[in-house]
């Protein structure tokens, strides 16, 4: 049978205008990192009713609420806000590369202080034409490790007095590249 109301209403969610409330992800989280209620409350020093207020979509949390339950649960806070319905794509990709989970479980300290966005570019590079091997997992691997933290020079320079000649050369590097391609 086919409903009219929308996906939220549902699954029980509940929705404040233009934003999912956070609940459906603490969920998806909890699940993923297979927690309880309680290894919540004790991860993130969050009361109980405040957790449960915000599973059910009652409260509106304040940003240093979120912020806090984040940190407790190891993730970004945008991963609090993100669509759980998904698109599909990433779910498929997952199901079709078992050998990227697996190499994530054999190698967890090249995946320290990633997030779920991360995960899916590396579930997805391998599903468009990667080398579903554990070497061509792991090359990928390295090389987002690589890329995120030159982002993360960049972004520390930035907030510097040399970030006009880091824009200047950057600059400089982009026209070369793009003159010649």
């Amino acid at each position: 049978m086919y409903s009219t109301q929308p996906e939220t209403q549902l699954l029980g969610l509940r929705q404040l205008p233009g934003k999912l409330l956070p609940g459906a992800n603490i969920r998806r989280l909890m699940v993923r990192l297979d927690m309880t209620l309680q290894d919540v409350v004790a991860a993130t020093g969050l009361d109980e009713r405040t957790l449960r207020s915000m599973l059910q979509g009652s409260t509106r949390p304040h940003a240093r609420t979120l912020h806090k339950l984040a940190h407790g649960l190891g993730v970004a806070t945008d991963e609090l806000f993100q669509d759980p319905f998904g698109n599909g794509h990433a779910a498929f990709d997952r199901a079709t590369n078992p050998l990227v989970a697996e190499v994530i479980d054999n190698h967890p300290e090249m995946f320290d202080d990633w997030h779920s966005a991360d995960y899916e570019e590396l579930f997805s590079r391998m599903a468009v034409g990667g080398e579903l091997t554990e070497e061509g997992t792991l090359a990928a691997a390295i090389a987002m490790n690589a890329r995120r933290e030159l982002q993360y020079q960049v972004s520390v320079i930035l907030e510097t007095r040399e970030a006009d000649l880091l824009r200047e050369f950057v600059g400089m590097l982009f026209r070369r590249v793009t003159v010649e391609s």
